[in-house]
Protein backbone atom coordinates (compact mmCIF):
# COMPACT_ATOMS: atom_id res chain seq x y z
CA UNK A 1 0.00 0.00 0.00
CA UNK A 2 1.56 3.48 -0.76
CA UNK A 3 0.11 6.97 -0.49
CA UNK A 4 0.22 10.17 1.33
CA UNK A 5 -1.67 10.77 4.80
CA UNK A 6 -1.78 14.39 6.02
CA UNK A 7 -1.89 15.72 9.81
CA UNK A 8 -2.27 19.48 10.73
CA UNK A 9 0.26 20.04 13.18
CA UNK A 10 1.70 22.97 15.78
CA UNK A 11 0.36 27.17 16.37
CA UNK A 12 0.31 27.67 12.42
CA UNK A 13 -1.35 24.69 11.62
CA UNK A 14 1.13 23.57 9.69
CA UNK A 15 0.17 20.47 6.78
CA UNK A 16 2.80 17.47 7.94
CA UNK A 17 2.51 14.65 5.11
CA UNK A 18 3.24 11.27 5.75
CA UNK A 19 4.33 9.19 2.64
CA UNK A 20 4.39 5.65 2.86
CA UNK A 21 4.81 2.82 0.50
CA UNK A 22 4.71 -0.89 1.85
CA UNK A 23 6.39 -0.95 5.56
CA UNK A 24 7.81 2.38 5.49
CA UNK A 25 7.00 5.90 5.44
CA UNK A 26 8.81 9.33 5.59
CA UNK A 27 7.60 12.34 7.25
CA UNK A 28 7.54 16.29 5.82
CA UNK A 29 7.46 19.11 7.76
CA UNK A 30 6.39 18.09 11.13
CA UNK A 31 5.13 21.27 12.31
CA UNK A 32 4.30 20.69 15.93
CA UNK A 33 4.02 17.78 18.38
CA UNK A 34 4.05 14.67 16.86
CA UNK A 35 2.11 12.11 19.07
CA UNK A 36 -0.71 11.52 16.49
CA UNK A 37 2.36 10.69 13.83
CA UNK A 38 3.96 8.39 15.92
CA UNK A 39 0.62 6.56 16.99
CA UNK A 40 -0.26 6.31 12.72
CA UNK A 41 3.44 4.88 12.53
CA UNK A 42 2.80 2.13 15.11
CA UNK A 43 -0.78 1.76 14.28
CA UNK A 44 0.19 0.59 10.55
CA UNK A 45 3.39 -0.74 11.57
CA UNK A 46 5.21 1.55 9.72
CA UNK A 47 9.03 2.39 10.20
CA UNK A 48 10.05 5.85 9.48
CA UNK A 49 13.15 6.16 6.92
CA UNK A 50 13.18 9.87 6.76
CA UNK A 51 12.49 13.04 8.42
CA UNK A 52 12.37 15.56 5.25
CA UNK A 53 11.86 19.62 5.63
CA UNK A 54 10.92 21.71 2.90
CA UNK A 55 12.63 24.99 4.21
CA UNK A 56 13.71 26.03 8.25
CA UNK A 57 11.20 28.23 9.07
CA UNK A 58 9.98 27.52 12.88
CA UNK A 59 6.31 26.25 11.91
CA UNK A 60 7.37 23.87 9.71
CA UNK A 61 10.26 22.30 12.22
CA UNK A 62 9.06 21.89 15.51
CA UNK A 63 8.43 18.61 15.84
CA UNK A 64 11.90 17.71 13.86
CA UNK A 65 13.80 16.99 16.96
CA UNK A 66 11.19 14.72 19.27
CA UNK A 67 10.26 12.76 15.81
CA UNK A 68 14.06 11.80 15.37
CA UNK A 69 14.52 10.81 18.78
CA UNK A 70 11.76 8.75 18.68
CA UNK A 71 12.41 6.79 15.64
CA UNK A 72 16.27 7.26 14.94
CA UNK A 73 15.25 8.51 11.52
CA UNK A 74 17.43 11.61 10.38
CA UNK A 75 16.37 14.99 9.26
CA UNK A 76 17.01 16.41 5.25
CA UNK A 77 16.83 19.80 4.61
CA UNK A 78 18.66 22.35 2.53
CA UNK A 79 21.92 23.60 3.45
CA UNK A 80 20.71 26.95 2.01
CA UNK A 81 18.19 27.24 4.81
CA UNK A 82 20.69 26.85 7.66
CA UNK A 83 21.23 30.84 8.71
CA UNK A 84 17.27 30.50 9.90
CA UNK A 85 17.89 28.20 12.61
CA UNK A 86 19.95 31.50 13.98
CA UNK A 87 16.94 33.87 13.19
CA UNK A 88 13.76 34.58 15.03
CA UNK A 89 11.71 32.72 11.87
CA UNK A 90 13.38 30.16 12.06
CA UNK A 91 14.02 29.35 15.94
CA UNK A 92 10.74 30.99 16.73
CA UNK A 93 10.97 32.51 20.81
CA UNK A 94 8.99 35.30 22.46
CA UNK A 95 9.87 37.94 19.55
CA UNK A 96 7.86 36.61 17.21
CA UNK A 97 5.33 35.20 19.69
CA UNK A 98 5.89 31.70 19.10
CA UNK A 99 7.66 28.53 20.62
CA UNK A 100 11.17 28.18 20.53
CA UNK A 101 12.38 25.02 18.60
CA UNK A 102 14.65 22.51 20.26
CA UNK A 103 17.88 22.50 18.54
CA UNK A 104 18.19 19.28 15.89
CA UNK A 105 20.88 18.15 13.23
CA UNK A 106 19.73 17.82 10.01
CA UNK A 107 21.81 16.10 6.48
CA UNK A 108 22.17 18.61 3.57
CA UNK A 109 19.94 17.77 0.68
CA UNK A 110 20.46 18.84 -2.95
CA UNK A 111 18.62 19.06 -5.69
CA UNK A 112 18.26 16.05 -7.70
CA UNK A 113 16.97 12.67 -8.36
CA UNK A 114 16.27 10.25 -5.42
CA UNK A 115 14.82 7.40 -3.96
CA UNK A 116 12.80 7.10 -0.80
CA UNK A 117 10.80 3.99 0.39
CA UNK A 118 11.47 2.20 -2.83
CA UNK A 119 9.84 5.69 -4.74
CA UNK A 120 11.57 7.53 -7.36
CA UNK A 121 11.56 11.32 -5.43
CA UNK A 122 13.04 14.17 -7.62
CA UNK A 123 14.11 17.01 -5.48
CA UNK A 124 13.77 20.43 -6.90
CA UNK A 125 15.17 23.90 -5.89
CA UNK A 126 12.53 25.78 -5.32
CA UNK A 127 13.40 28.89 -3.74
CA UNK A 128 11.27 32.20 -2.88
CA UNK A 129 10.02 31.84 0.22
CA UNK A 130 13.27 30.99 1.80
CA UNK A 131 16.50 30.79 -0.30
CA UNK A 132 16.24 26.99 0.79
CA UNK A 133 12.89 26.06 -0.57
CA UNK A 134 12.69 22.00 -1.76
CA UNK A 135 10.06 20.17 -3.10
CA UNK A 136 9.60 16.77 -3.61
CA UNK A 137 7.75 15.19 -6.76
CA UNK A 138 6.77 11.66 -6.58
CA UNK A 139 5.55 11.08 -9.99
CA UNK A 140 4.37 6.80 -9.20
CA UNK A 141 2.25 8.85 -7.02
CA UNK A 142 1.61 12.19 -8.88
CA UNK A 143 1.89 14.24 -6.31
CA UNK A 144 4.75 17.26 -5.37
CA UNK A 145 5.08 18.28 -1.83
CA UNK A 146 5.63 22.12 -2.29
CA UNK A 147 5.76 23.38 1.19
CA UNK A 148 5.01 27.19 1.47
CA UNK A 149 5.87 27.45 -2.60
CA UNK A 150 2.87 27.83 -3.71
CA UNK A 151 -0.97 27.47 -2.12
CA UNK A 152 -4.51 26.71 -3.94
CA UNK A 153 -4.65 30.40 -5.36
CA UNK A 154 -1.94 32.23 -3.85
CA UNK A 155 1.81 31.92 -2.88
CA UNK A 156 4.29 32.07 -0.04
CA UNK A 157 5.34 35.16 1.74
CA UNK A 158 8.51 36.49 0.95
CA UNK A 159 8.86 38.92 3.13
CA UNK A 160 11.23 36.81 5.89
CA UNK A 161 15.10 37.03 5.22
CA UNK A 162 16.09 35.37 2.15
CA UNK A 163 12.41 35.65 0.47
CA UNK A 164 12.47 36.91 -2.98
CA UNK A 165 9.07 36.82 -5.10
CA UNK A 166 10.91 36.92 -8.36
CA UNK A 167 12.69 33.91 -7.73
CA UNK A 168 9.65 31.95 -6.13
CA UNK A 169 7.40 32.75 -9.40
CA UNK A 170 10.53 31.37 -11.32
CA UNK A 171 10.49 28.55 -9.27
CA UNK A 172 6.47 27.80 -9.61
CA UNK A 173 6.58 28.77 -13.41
CA UNK A 174 9.78 26.64 -14.52
CA UNK A 175 9.50 23.82 -11.81
CA UNK A 176 6.35 23.28 -10.64
CA UNK A 177 4.27 24.27 -13.95
CA UNK A 178 6.22 21.82 -16.03
CA UNK A 179 5.11 19.03 -13.92
CA UNK A 180 2.25 16.77 -15.25
CA UNK A 181 -1.11 19.19 -15.02
CA UNK A 182 -2.72 16.39 -12.91
CA UNK A 183 0.14 16.48 -9.99
CA UNK A 184 -1.81 16.87 -6.81
CA UNK A 185 0.29 19.75 -4.88
CA UNK A 186 0.22 19.03 -1.45
CA UNK A 187 1.25 22.28 0.40
CA UNK A 188 2.53 23.59 3.84
CA UNK A 189 -1.00 25.16 5.05
CA UNK A 190 -4.43 24.57 3.42
CA UNK A 191 -6.14 22.48 0.87
CA UNK A 192 -3.88 20.77 -1.67
CA UNK A 193 -4.39 21.50 -5.33
CA UNK A 194 -3.04 21.14 -9.14
CA UNK A 195 -0.55 21.88 -11.43
CA UNK A 196 -3.25 22.66 -13.77
CA UNK A 197 -5.92 24.52 -11.37
CA UNK A 198 -2.69 27.15 -10.04
CA UNK A 199 -1.32 27.13 -13.83
CA UNK A 200 -4.79 28.33 -15.00
CA UNK A 201 -6.29 30.56 -12.25
CA UNK A 202 -3.49 31.38 -9.31
CA UNK A 203 -3.51 35.06 -9.53
CA UNK A 204 0.28 35.20 -8.06
CA UNK A 205 2.00 33.04 -10.87
CA UNK A 206 -0.55 32.21 -13.24
CA UNK A 207 -0.07 35.58 -15.17
CA UNK A 208 2.99 35.74 -18.17
CA UNK A 209 3.27 39.42 -17.56
CA UNK A 210 4.04 39.15 -14.11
Amino acid sequence: MKGIVSFTLGPLQTNCHLVRNQDRALVLDPGGEPSGVLAFLKDNSLTLTHILNTHLHCDHIYGNRALARATGAPILASPADRFLLETPIGRGGEMIGLPEVQDFEFQDLAEGENEFLGLACRVLATPGHSPGSLSFYFPQLCAALVGDLIFRRSVGRTDFPGGDMDALRRSVREKIFSLPPETVLYTGHGPKTTVDEERLHNPFVSGQDL
